[in-house]
């Protein structure tokens, strides 16, 4: 097939961007003919197979957002404080690129908003990915950007969702939408793989030693400047170690981390970027000092060798989750996720929890916005004995395995749907 990928943003640091990198690779690899029509300027820092990608030029350089990052060289604007001109501008700037690419045997667009407009501009057959982000942070209690999203995708031969919790947030925002198919996000097995801690620890601190200089850490979208000491300096020690990555806003959570951390026995790598970071860094300053490590964002190529460091990974979100795919990334390098159980976590709970020994299963999930829970589930985590961990880390990799490759997640995007 010849596939057209559209994506609005970046390809690295959150979960859309990986999600579309990662179908372009895969879809690469199956022998298909992928184009990605995205934002990012640097593609050849990630693997996209033999994808090509090519990048719009957007109208007065204005890029609808539903969280505010810097975007260098563009004007980012929550989408929802966009015009009705600047929303017909940008769709049509987008869906020309792709008339441009046609003929296509698929346009694959990510987002109900823009996706859902921009595929169906193109006049060609086409699928939406709606991500969760777009419904909550943007569209959700706005009838205006509702009915637009519920119009653009009557036209859609589907539109996937990566959860239940999804399809129910769809249909509570745009109404009733037809064709709608269940397809979970996905995690690359090959690469996020069970390590030996001496082997992850080498590894890592090779793959700091690549960063790019950061003075100042300036550059909020590249790593901290100086990784590769701080993280020698951090890891040395024989302390429980708890990560967490993802985007640092208030909405995911960190401070239930930082609040359950100040009476455990453990220590914090801290993995992002974003607003509130400032914020994490003030809380964390009451703690001991050394406790916790803020390494600004890592990509999976410092990810696949931290995992398997640590002995728990939290994904602690108060606000609605699609998935959790940080959470299955995290099992299939053996590293126990505990998630708040809820929305799309919850989903990622129960397949953790259908492999993990009837004993262990909760500790897959703790109650939302519960620090305390956090923190005695951690301690009952970071207790247990090393059979008792064995176990956890070949439960974690076998839910991976069977329930979220990213191959078998991309053939299902392509099967027909009825």
């Amino acid at each position: 097939m010849r596939i057209l990928l559209w994506h609005g943003y970046l390809l690295g640091g959150t979960g859309s961007n990986v999600y579309t990198r990662s179908l372009a690779r895969e879809w690469s690899r199956a022998g298909h003919e992928v184009t990605v029509v995205c934002q990012e300027q640097a593609p050849e820092l990630y693997d996209l197979g033999a994808a090509t990608v090519v990048r719009p030029e957007l109208p007065g350089g204005l890029l609808p957002v539903f969280v505010l990052d810097d975007y260098p060289g563009l004007e980012a604007r929550l989408l929802q404080d966009f015009s009705g001109e600047e929303c017909r501008r940008y769709v049509e700037a987008n869906a020309a690129v792709l008339r441009g690419l046609l003929p296509a045997d698929l346009v694959f667009a990510n987002h109900v908003l823009m996706g859902g407009p921009v595929g169906a501009a193109t006049g060609s057959r086409f699928r939406v990915k709606a991500h969760g982000s777009e419904l909550e942070y943007s569209m959700r209690g706005r009838p205006v950007l509702e009915t637009w999203g519920r119009e653009s995708l009557a036209a859609a031969e589907a539109v996937f969702v990566g959860s239940q919790h999804i399809r129910e947030v769809l249909a509570e925002v745009t109404g009733h939408v037809d064709r709608v198919v269940e397809v979970p996000p996905g995690v690359d097995v090959e690469e996020f793989v069970l390590q030996s801690r001496a082997g992850a620890f080498v590894d890592l601190l090779a793959e700091a030693d690549r960063d790019p200089p950061n003075p100042g850490n300036a550059d909020e979208r590249l790593p901290d400047d100086g990784n590769a000491r701080r993280f020698a300096e951090f890891l040395a020690g024989g302390e429980p170690v708890v990560v967490y990555f993802g985007k640092l806003i208030a909405n995911k959570g960190v401070q239930l981390l930082l609040e359950a951390l100040g009476s455990l026995d453990a220590r914090a790598v801290v993995v992002g970027f974003g607003d509130y970071r400032g914020e994490l860094e003030r809380l964390a300053g009451a703690l001991e000092p050394g406790r916790v490590l803020f390494t600004g964002p890592l990509e999976h190529r410092h990810l696949v060798h931290l995992l398997p460091l640590a002995d728990a990974a939290v994904v602690p979100s108060i606000f609605p989750e699609a998935f959790g795919m940080v959470a299955a990334e995290a099992a299939a390098c053996g590293c126990p996720p505990l998630v708040a159980r809820h929305s799309g976590l919850a989903e990622v709970a129960a397949g953790l929890e259908a492999e993990y020994p009837e004993p262990l299963r909760h500790l897959a999930a703790f109650e939302t916005g519960n620090a305390a829970d956090l923190r005695d589930k951690l301690a009952h985590l970071l207790a247990l004995p090393e059979p008792d961990r064995a176990a956890l880390r070949a439960a974690c990799r076998r839910a991976v395995s069977a329930r979220w490759s990213w191959a078998g997640v991309a053939a299902r995007l392509l099967a027909p749907v009825a």
